[in-house]
């Protein structure tokens, strides 16, 4: 009998948009919610954060570690001479406003800057302050929050109008084939978006139509991660009366999307304290951060992992896309890699730590695994390549 050929399971494909690793989460949300402040925190830089619509006029742009205690104990095992973690790319985006979609405000240029990020914080605001106005004239998260999504809905269905319209005349009157395809996708997710009234990454679309989705940076098809500004004594306290309600809320027109509550106020306060202080706070307020999560969720939210690797010059996290098999992930280390590879040798994190970050002691154990070009990385591997650089053998592990 002939030998039965192997069996590779094929990933499907999901709303990825743009494809790379400088990939961008967007703060979006009405102005004054807390968007720069938050930003300010996130990223410990200084983004204009005055109290009036608008301050925001260019998107700032600033990269944040992604927290990890895999990489801390990999560093404290090598005591590398440099540390490179894995990085969230934020882009803080002004705040829109009822009827952006229509250029109100500066709508369209900030629309825009949202359809060059690849997932969204929707951050909307459930603090009562005297001091800093309210767009809207009065705290009402719920409803913001149906304004901002409501705004997204409508700038992508101006988009797939003209798309369609578009596209009708070349493939209807102009008779090519060639784009047929595209334009059966488009017009049912107009339609979608149309009578349905929902985000474009509510429904499931099959591997052609995700394809050509994918082409064109739909903005209710990128992952949203909300965000609830409380004020400092709710944060402590975990009690808002708006916490329900926006539970209720997006449960029912986002189901499966996170919801993660904070204070700009709280985390500002923090951000200034040192590590003493810092510490005596959370344990007298029974409190702490919420920015680990909001980061390690964003970055997740990107459909992005890393691999790391490791030794006395470096330890590394090389960022890459879910699924990426091993040549495309020795590739983000350099071409020449991807060119010539040979095997990941691949160690699992959970396996060397198990043996006190000893290699040899792994090896030992069976779990140093050789691995070929259809290895699917995966998220925390310790990896060295091998590759031939044509005159011999040459690695990669730092």
């Amino acid at each position: 009998m002939p030998p039965k050929k192997k069996v590779v399971e094929e990933k499907k494909p999901g709303l990825m948009g743009r494809v790379g690793t400088s990939l961008k989460c967007g703060i979006v949300g009405l102005p004054n919610v807390g968007k720069s402040t938050f930003f300010n925190v996130l990223t410990k830089s200084q983004a204009s954060a005055e109290n009036f619509p608008f301050c925001t006029i260019d998107p700032n742009e600033n990269k944040v570690p992604v927290p990890d205690e895999r990489f801390e104990y990999l560093c404290e095992e090598y005591k590398p001479a440099s540390k490179v973690p894995a990085f969230l790319h934020v882009t803080d985006i002004a705040g829109l406003v009822q009827g952006a979609h229509e250029g109100q405000g500066l709508g369209n240029a900030f629309l825009s800057h949202i359809r060059a990020c690849d997932a969204m914080f929707h951050l909307s605001r459930a603090f009562e302050d005297d001091d800093v106005t309210h767009v809207e004239g009065d705290v009402n998260p719920v409803r913001d929050m149906g304004i901002i999504f409501e705004e997204l809905r409508l700038k992508d269905l101006e988009y797939l109008l003209a798309r369609v319209d578009d596209l009708d005349k070349k493939v209807t009157r102009g008779g090519d084939k060639k784009m047929k395809p595209e334009y059966d996708t488009i017009t049912k997710v107009l339609k979608f978006v149309q009578e349905e009234k929902k985000p474009i990454r509510h429904h499931e679309w099959n591997n052609n139509e995700l394809e050509i989705l994918n082409k064109h940076l739909l903005i209710t098809a990128k992952p949203m991660i909300y965000l609830v500004n409380l004020s400092e004594r709710d944060y402590i306290r975990k009690k808002n009366k708006w916490l329900v309600k926006i539970k209720e809320w997006v449960d029912t027109n986002d189901p499966g999307a996170t919801l993660i509550p904070f204070s700009a106020a709280y985390e500002l306060k923090v951000f200034d304290m040192d590590d003493e202080e810092k510490k005596k706070f959370f344990e007298e307020t029974k409190s702490s951060s919420a920015l680990e999560k909001i980061i390690v969720t964003g970055y997740k939210g990107l459909q992005l992992q890393y691999f790391f690797t490791v030794g006395k010059d470096e330890v590394k996290a090389w960022t890459i896309q879910k699924g990426m098999k091993a040549p495309q992930a020795a590739g983000k280390i350099h071409g020449d890699f991807e060119k010539g590879f040979i095997m990941a040798e691949v160690m699992k994190y959970v396996d060397f730590k198990e043996h006190e970050g000893n290699e040899t002691a792994v090896k030992s154990a069976g779990k140093y695994r050789q691995q070929g070009r259809n290895y699917i990385v995966d998220d925390g591997d310790i990896i060295l390549f091998k590759f031939n650089a044509g005159a011999g053998l040459s690695e990669k592990k730092k």
